[in-house]
């Protein structure tokens, strides 16, 4: 069957002599699709670097506070910044090959700092949050991988309820013990705050498996490059969540010896 085009540039003579088959036509228009679609590796490896540069920053911050300096202020400021990058790139996914550096750039401040505060009360515990983070997310990304944690719908609104819960609580007993001058029940080391450290670390985790889910289905869908790093901003966001929760944990373990 002859192929008649009515478009004169493909009609051309030059054009025609190429003799490119309709196979290599179709394979060359893969390739630049796939170059503009979110892939998995593009992703990990997107992960890798705002890794990398959260570990950067935060060694600023924790240099400083070793070394005789003050870092509430770059600790402080990196948390607030981050939050409202965050914000921003939920509504504006678009913007994350942007946004995502930079929030890892300034959470690492806050990781860096927050990290020196809990190692001075508490030596060697930065070292253990960062293992037990580090486990958790391996035998989450397994028990994904093998489909022996499958995430339903149901699944997912359960973990987002809450997560949102969690987020809740915290905002209202911060206000309260700003307005009452009360002591959330979350803190100390007594067993009801120990329980609910546990309680938000699994939320955490669970939240793990909705990132990686999200990360797949827009691999599966063809979603835009930029969506490479959002996944790998919520992927991130969700670490140094669970890092943070695993901190306090053990420095209520800790306070109790």
């Amino acid at each position: 069957m002859s192929f008649n085009s009515k478009n004169p540039f493909l009609s051309n003579k030059r054009f025609s002599s190429n003799a490119v088959s309709k196979a290599e036509e179709v394979h060359q228009a893969q390739i630049i699709d796939y170059n503009q679609e979110m892939t998995l590796s593009g992703t990990i490896n997107k992960t890798a670097i705002l890794f990398l540069i959260l570990c950067g920053s935060a060694m600023v911050t924790w240099w400083m506070a070793f070394n005789g300096m003050n870092a509430m202020l770059p600790t402080i400021g990196g948390a607030i910044v981050g939050l409202v990058l965050v914000i921003i790139s939920a509504f504006k996914p678009q913007l994350s090959p942007y946004l995502a550096p930079g929030y890892a750039l300034f959470e690492g401040l806050f990781i860096g700092g927050i990290s020196a505060i809990f190692e001075a009360m508490y030596p060697g515990i930065v070292i253990n949050a960062v293992s037990a983070t580090l486990v958790t997310f391996l035998v989450c990304l397994g028990l994904y991988k093998f489909k022996i944690v499958k995430v339903t719908e149901q699944f997912k609104s359960v973990v987002i309820a809450a997560t949102l819960a969690i987020a809740t609580y915290y905002i209202i007993s911060w206000l309260a013990s700003l307005v009452f001058n009360f002591t959330p029940v979350h803190y100390g080391n007594g067993m009801m705050s120990i329980g609910i450290s546990v309680f938000v670390i699994v939320i955490a985790a669970l939240n793990l498996f909705l990132d990686f889910d999200q990360i797949e289905k827009g691999v599966q869908e063809r979603m835009p490059k930029f969506m490479e790093w959002y996944g790998a901003m919520g992927l991130m966001i969700t670490l140094v969540w669970l890092y943070v929760e695993f901190l306090r944990l053990l420095s209520k373990l800790s306070s109790k010896n």
